[in-house]
């Protein structure tokens, strides 16, 4: 996309608005902290990316949307009919579902079949329960939609820890996997993808073949530093691996331009170059970072060094849901607790250059 194409910029009101079942700490906690705008009030927009796949951004995280083509004029005007249904990665908040719905029914009149949901958190996976009811199928035969996520993530949810209450049952995933889950629908064949230790250790991919689309959830954004949720086991080894593997599946079209469409969990479409970019940028500031905490440097004085001020402008901030130094401070725990010797001394110089 770049010069060639349009960029297309992300919603401003990319809302998260929690539900009580949200358990505390970690990245959850900034967001009961600072939440972004009301998802009530954002206005969804509808992208198509695909003949049958279209981008919903404005109510919460990304959502996708994979349906059949029209194989006949539509009943209702704007609105167009598949042959099994429509397909959802993400839900986005529960206080956006009314106007998730009117998105979806703006492409298509059939019924939900399936919600995949990219991880755990309330601003991918909070309108599970609502959506389910509004737009599953109605008459005879009918049945609810299958809610598909990692293991990990039905684990958690089944069973929260510190107190935490249970979400509701319409909310939980009614199906997991553990490494590949391999779906047929709507002519298309559709694989999801766990990458472990990324955004969270429930993270998923899901890679439409016939499409080539990807929709990446929080692996990859347009707008922030990636958000790495320690509680969850998220990690930026995990984060790097993910963006890869993304690059392992994604086919430029020319000079590295166009080619298979990514959806972002935040932020606008986009295509393999820009992925590049945002992996160049966490690796070249993981080992900036790794470089400082060898010269033995405390937590506090790699954050004064600022070994991602060139990209801050992109896509740090100083308050708010993730901060910059909150991606320093999870990078440079990680790093430190995969460091086998103790540091060298803080005075000692270091022939080791910063990229």
């Amino acid at each position: 996309m770049h010069a060639r194409m349009i960029r297309l910029r992300s919603v401003a009101a990319l809302a998260v608005v929690l539900a009580a079942w949200s358990s505390g700490g970690g990245v959850v906690a900034q967001d009961q902290a600072a939440p972004r705008a009301n998802a009530n009030a954002a206005e969804v927009k509808v992208l198509q990316v695909a003949p049958n796949v279209y981008m919903l951004t404005g109510g919460g995280g990304n959502v996708t949307l994979q349906m059949e083509p029209a194989t006949r004029p539509p009943r209702i005007p704007g609105t167009y009919i598949g042959g099994y249904g429509v397909l959802l990665v993400d839900s986005g908040v529960a206080a956006a579902s009314d106007k998730i719905q009117a998105a979806v029914r703006q492409i298509s009149a059939g019924p939900i079949r399936y919600i995949i949901n990219t991880h755990i958190h309330p601003d991918h996976m909070g309108g599970n329960e609502i959506l389910a009811k509004q737009l599953a199928g109605r008459g005879r035969g009918a049945a609810p939609p299958t809610i598909l996520s990692h293991e990990n993530m039905l684990l958690q949810l089944a069973s929260p820890e510190g107190g935490a209450p249970r979400p509701p049952q319409g909310a939980l995933p009614t199906d997991a996997y553990l490494d590949v889950k391999e779906i047929w629908f709507n002519g298309e064949s559709i694989q999801v993808i766990h990458q472990p230790a990324a955004h969270t250790d429930s993270d998923s991919i899901v890679y439409f073949r016939k499409s080539d689309v990807i929709s990446a959830g929080d692996i990859f954004s347009t707008t922030t530093y990636p958000i790495i949720d320690g509680q969850r086991n998220g990690g930026i080894q995990g984060i790097i691996d993910g963006l890869n593997r993304i690059l392992d599946l994604a086919v430029p079209e020319t000079n590295a331009e166009g080619g298979t469409r990514i959806i972002p969990g935040h932020g606008r479409l986009s295509d393999e170059a820009d992925v590049v970019e945002y992996r160049n940028m966490v690796v070249i500031i993981r080992d900036r970072t790794r470089d400082l905490v060898n010269k033995g440097m405390t937590v506090e004085q790699v954050k004064a060094a600022k070994p991602s001020l060139d990209y801050d402008f992109r896509y740090g901030g100083a308050s708010g849901r993730w901060t910059t130094e909150m991606f320093i401070e999870a990078i440079y725990k990680e790093l430190k607790a995969a460091t086998p010797a103790g540091p060298a001394p803080a005075g000692r110089a270091s022939r080791t250059q910063t990229p």
